[in-house]
């Protein structure tokens, strides 16, 4: 599933869903790379 989450105050990733961690962020795929962040809700 793609996720996209929010690393700072203007930077957006999206890839493929990792996991949940405790602290409530998102662990998304890009590739080789793995980012952390706080997922960006979904528009209605």
């Amino acid at each position: 599933m793609l996720q996209t989450i929010r690393l700072g105050s203007c930077v957006l990733v999206q890839g493929i869903f990792v996991k949940l961690l405790p602290d409530g962020r998102v662990q998304v795929r890009d590739g080789e790379r793995v980012y952390a962040g706080h997922p960006v809700s979904r528009a209605a």
